[in-house]
């Protein structure tokens, strides 16, 4: 089998008739219904969507099987994956997380990383994580200007490293405002 992709996670029960909240990962949010059935991250369980709505910022969703809110709630927090390989191919310049994990970071000029440990996204834009081989690791922007070329047939990902951020000169209270009374 392929690598498994989350494409959804279950929130809150919806009701009393087993619908629960579903945020999902796709570009289409409705795609999680023409995957087949989803799976636990570990694998051992399956969920197959029977219905699901549009909501705010989610949908609506019910499971095959599950009609009660006490089932309902017990689903709450799991995430859904699918195969990576029953996804749709990705654009130039799409990429699915699973496929840049491990992948080798190196600079601009060639010199090693580490690798790629995951791809956050908290609000603001994703963020590639970089594991090196000793240290902490590196939260960097996942954009063109830090990240200018995936190569997932190479093996790797250039990371064009940030110069030191502009105003930061050291001193910190130079980018704060005073606290307190006056000047």
């Amino acid at each position: 089998m392929s690598a498994l992709v989350c494409v959804a996670r279950i929130g809150a029960a919806h009701g009393v008739r087993g619908a629960v909240k579903l945020w999902t990962f796709t570009e289409d949010p409705f795609a999680v219904k023409r995957y087949g059935p989803l799976l636990s991250k570990d694998g051992k369980r399956q969920f197959e969507v029977a219905t699901a709505r549009e909501a705010k910022d989610h949908l609506i969703a019910t499971f095959k099987g599950v009609t009660t809110r006490e089932e309902a709630e017990r689903l709450n927090g799991i995430e859904l994956y699918v195969a990576r390989d029953k996804l749709p191919a990705t654009d130039d310049d799409e990429y699915y997380h699973t496929d840049l994990i491990g992948l080798a970071a190196v600079t601009t000029e060639g010199d090693a990383l580490g690798r790629v440990l995951a791809i956050h996204n908290f609000g603001a834009g994703d963020i590639i994580e970089i594991a090196p081989p000793k240290g902490a690791t590196l939260l960097l922007p996942f954009t063109n200007a830090v990240v200018p070329e995936v190569d997932i047939a190479g093996g790797r990902v250039v990371i064009a490293l940030p110069q030191e951020v502009e105003g930061d000169d050291g001193d910190p209270s130079a980018s704060r405002p005073r606290e307190g009374g006056d000047p």
